[in-house]
């Protein structure tokens, strides 16, 4: 029984579901030193203490006897400090060992496609770095990208979703040498679908343009990089010629109508297509108080000022649902897994993180479509 790996899971999850020491002793009907002893790795608890604290935070036993792997090549900045840092790479690090695991059962990995593209463009040139990421994933000039976790998935990118209770933290990438290449996007439910997605296209730019810069101990922003990758971002989403072509076809529509339906078509934010007419010159930099005056004129309610695309705690008007924004690999190899036994229907479970239960009930809803 290692002391350590267990003080350090217990602290993790009861920290991940935001209790105390005294209300994780509360609920599993131990003494407060007998929890400050566990998580000080003190003295070798009981079965049955591990039973019950396992139980109070709604887990399996066995996770908290479990080994953490520690991610090395991570590149996770926030805004803010998050007291569940240790918690989400500990996530992520179980969850790239299970993809990893999956792939290699069924014989299904898929090779960096986008590693070609590094260098071939300067770094002062980010639209035709996006351009060529586009055409190495088979996109023309103009097209939308209607499926973003999909594309990047089939280019060799691991896709990951948890929710993460903070409106300052976003999501992280992995680098190859920890199992990745791999992105990890926050969808906890205030945070807009929008930016959701130009959270996966923020760091495939992270993974192209600095891969010297993954480092799990660093944690401060680095502006430079981070609006580089923004930049990306914005013309992997959005290219200019498709942008072109369909404001000018709205250019009979009311201003704030033809950006709605710009945003709507690229499933961008409209902040971002602003930039997008201030970047080209084709507006003063008024263009935010001239949107919010139409916004208001127009709907009789004001929006939120900020200058900057993509900014916190932002409201988008008509904004996408969570539809539009779904991981799906990881999902398809566990039921090829478990269809073909290569992994147990309990084990399954513990990968998609959900009872035994809702896994017999997903099996179920499996075999009603081939």
């Amino acid at each position: 029984m290692n002391l350590r790996i267990i003080a350090q899971n217990v602290i993790r999850f009861r920290t991940a579901k935001n209790l105390s020491q005294r209300s994780l002793a509360e609920n599993a009907g131990l003494s407060l030193s007998a929890i400050k002893s566990i998580e000080l790795a003190k003295k070798e608890p009981q079965i049955r203490t591990m039973q019950a604290i396992a139980k109070a935070l709604d887990l399996r036993v066995k996770e908290l006897f479990r080994p953490v792997r520690e991610l090395r090549t991570v590149r996770f900045r926030s805004n803010k400090q998050l007291r569940t840092r240790g918690n989400i790479l500990a996530d992520v690090a179980r969850w790239l060992d299970d993809f990893n695991y999956l792939e290699e059962s069924l014989s299904n990995k898929i090779p960096f496609s986008l590693n070609a593209v590094r260098g071939q463009c300067p770094r002062d040139r980010l639209d035709s770095l996006a351009k060529l990421c586009r055409e190495k994933l088979e996109l023309n000039d103009k097209d939308p990208i209607h499926d973003i976790c999909g594309l990047i998935e089939h280019a060799g990118v691991k896709v990951v979703t948890f929710p993460v209770a903070s409106d300052s933290f976003f999501g992280l990438s992995v680098g190859e040498e920890d199992g990745g290449p791999a992105v990890m996007v926050n969808v906890w439910e205030r945070i807009s679908v929008e930016r959701r997605i130009f959270t996966a296209a923020r760091e495939l730019g992270h993974l192209i343009l600095h891969p010297e810069s993954f480092d799990a101990t660093k944690v401060d922003e680095n502006k430079d990089e981070e609006q580089d990758a923004n930049c990306f971002a914005g013309h992997f989403l959005m290219p200019d010629d498709g942008f072109r072509k369909e404001w000018n076809e709205a250019a009979g529509l009311r201003f704030v109508d033809r950006v709605f339906k710009v945003k709507r078509i690229f499933r961008v934010s409209y902040k971002t297509v602003l930039s997008r007419l201030l970047e080209l010159q084709a507006v003063d930099k008024i263009i935010w108080v001239k949107f919010n005056m139409d916004y208001q004129r127009h709907f009789n309610r004001s929006l939120p000022f900020k200058e900057e695309p993509m900014r916190v705690n932002s409201v988008e008007p008509f904004g996408m649902q969570r539809f539009d924004f779904y991981e799906d690999r990881f999902k398809r190899l566990t039921r090829e897994a478990v269809e073909k036994d290569k992994i147990s229907l309990s084990r399954g479970a513990e990968m998609l993180r959900i009872s035994v239960e809702d896994m017999r009930d997903l099996l179920q809803n499996w075999a009603v479509v081939l």
